[in-house]
């Protein structure tokens, strides 16, 4: 099976780091169309061995964008179709219809109740999203409380199939060399308490919760991982605030530094899965999260690191003074991720594929349990989430 994946732009971020774990564990052939941006993550995916190819989208009301992508799906005789990310879910569906290919999938991996991607929901994003996603064939949410959203839009049920994100589980494990090795080179004492959170630098992930929570604690460090517009904004903040803030931008090695932290905090109320999390936990830390889908769909305390707090910095304060106090504890993560190993994910997006172009069915390694997912709204509670 031949499929391309169109997305966006290709900068590091959750979807596209999500895509390029994809593209190593699925086994339909693929390559890659990305609109605009194409940054680290299609360097390297490149370096992965998959094709990438630049449309040059120069914003989003760039319509000369749209046959470029028209030749490109022509060209390549895909059998299906994978758009990931608002804007090209909407410019891929189109193309791919005009293009002749039958078998379109998009996959929603951030629609929250009042944001989508960032993007204020307007009257006007619903319809438009709306109108496109009838040219699809599914429409994959990566978390049931997404599942739930789309139909509440007015997606119907049967299109809606649920799978989650998938994270490299061996590569998040604890590392206490790379712990060290990164303290060293920040200048870190072996001793010294640092929380630490990862994501875009927006308005929504409300990395000033983290700050504020931080300023009247002592002997603390805070470790901010990535980058987005707020960085200014944040830094100027944290100096306001005197609290020592490392600011250490996009980063291809997230693991190395989930082992350098002592506490992962997401203060994000929007979340429509929690990846950080989930890999945060894999690292063995406890994390303190305002949101989290990802852990709502796992069994009720199979996750004893994973404590809930308000977005609100004198709550925050006090779980981070709380583990500060309890000090280091044995890194290892919970079983039950397992579920979230990005093989197993890929097998079911797999299937996924092949329920959609009516190939026969793939299955699952049988060595492998099958994770009770919460199911999709079309499904009854003992099927499976991805239609396999």
């Amino acid at each position: 099976m031949r499929v391309l994946h169109v997305i966006t732009g290709l900068a590091a971020g959750g979807a596209e780091q999500q895509l390029r774990l994809l593209l190593r564990h699925q086994r339909a052939t693929a390559e890659v169309a990305v609109l605009t941006n194409p940054g680290s993550v299609a360097c390297a995916i490149r370096a992965d061995g998959t094709p990438v190819h630049e449309i040059g989208m120069r914003g989003n009301t760039d319509a000369a964008a749209l046959p470029r992508l028209v030749r490109l799906i022509r060209a390549g005789r895909y059998d299906l179709v994978h758009t990931h990310l608002y804007r090209a879910c909407v410019y891929g569906r189109i193309a791919a219809r005009l293009a002749g290919v039958r078998h379109i999938v998009a996959t929603e991996h951030s629609l929250g109740e009042r944001h989508i991607e960032g993007r204020r929901l307007t009257a006007g994003v619903r319809r438009l999203y709306l109108a496109t996603e009838r040219l699809g064939t599914t429409t994959v949410a990566v978390s049931a409380t997404v599942a739930h959203r789309l139909a509440a839009w007015g997606v119907p049920a049967s299109r809606i199939e649920v799978v989650p994100n998938g994270i490299d589980i061996d590569r998040c494990r604890f590392d206490p060399a790379k712990r060290m090795g990164v303290r060293v080179r920040l200048g870190l004492p072996a001793d010294r308490f640092v929380v630490g959170t990862v994501g875009r630098l927006v308005p929504g992930k409300h990395i000033d919760l983290i700050l504020r929570a931080a300023q009247r604690l002592h002997g603390v460090t805070v470790l901010i991982v990535g980058d987005g517009p707020q960085r200014t904004a944040l830094t100027a903040l944290a100096a306001d605030l005197d609290v020592d803030a490392r600011f250490i931008g996009e980063t291809a090695d997230v693991p190395a530094l989930l082992s350098t932290m002592d506490i992962l905090v997401a203060p994000s109320a929007e979340e429509t899965f929690g990846l950080t999390v989930i890999e945060a936990l894999a690292s063995g830390l406890p994390v303190c999260c305002v949101s989290c889908p990802a852990l709502d769909e796992l069994p009720t305390g199979s996750t004893p690191g994973a404590h809930r707090v308000p977005a609100d910095p004198d709550a925050i304060r006090a779980a981070l003074a709380a583990a500060a106090r309890a000090g280091p504890h044995r890194r290892q993560p919970p079983a039950v991720l397992d579920g979230y190993d990005i093989a197993r994910v890929a097998a079911r997006l797999d299937n996924v594929y092949r329920t959609v172009t009516g190939a026969q069915e793939m299955q699952l390694d049988p060595t492998r349990a099958e994770t009770p997912w919460p199911a999709s709204p079309n499904s009854s509670p003992n099927s499976s989430a991805a239609g396999g």
